[in-house]
C-alpha cells in the first residue's frame, strides 16, 4: 500500500461527531496514521466542504489530521468513465459517474488503501483496492 485514500463519510463521522461512527472513524484514522501517509481527492474534499462555512474552516480542519489533498490522477478519471459504463451495463440509473467512482479509481491506481463505511460499489467496481472498513478489523 503506497498511503491510504479516505472516503467522505469518514472524515465528516469525525467533523460531525456522529454518534454511531465518529469514535470508530477516529480509531482508525489514528491507527492507519502511524505507518502511512493519508489522502484526500477533490472529490472527498467537495463532499466534506458542505459542512463548513469558510474554506479556511476546513482546511485548517484537515490539516489537523494530517491528510494531504491530491489531485486525481488522469488514468483515474479514464478508469471512473470504464467503470461508469460498466455500472450503466449493470442497469445503474444515474445519469453521471458517482463520486465513489472517481474516489474508487483514484485508489486503485496509486495502489491506495480506502477507509471507507460504504463498501458495496467499491467491492463491485474496484475488486482489487484494500479496503479497510468496519467488517474487516
Amino acid at each position: 500500500m503506497n498511503g491510504v485514500l479516505v472516503d467522505s463519510c469518514v472524515l465528516l463521522d469525525l467533523f460531525t461527531d456522529d454518534p454511531v461512527w465518529a469514535e470508530w472513524s477516529e480509531n482508525i484514522l489514528e491507527k492507519y496514521m502511524q505507518t502511512n501517509s493519508m489522502h484526500i481527492n477533490s472529490i472527498v474534499y467537495t463532499e466534506v466542504s458542505i459542512g463548513f462555512e469558510r474554506i479556511e474552516e476546513l482546511e485548517k480542519a484537515i490539516s489537523a489530521l494530517s491528510v494531504k489533498v491530491l489531485e486525481i490522477p488522469r488514468e483515474a478519471l479514464f478508469l471512473a468513465g470504464k467503470v461508469f459504463l460498466e455500472y450503466r451495463r449493470n442497469k445503474g440509473t444515474k445519469n453521471a459517474p458517482l463520486p465513489d467512482f472517481f474516489i474508487g479509481a483514484h485508489a486503485s491506481v496509486s495502489k491506495f488503501g480506502l477507509i471507507t463505511r460504504d463498501i458495496q460499489k467499491y467491492k463491485t467496481y474496484f475488486p482489487r483496492v484494500q479496503l479497510i472498513h468496519p467488517h474487516n478489523i
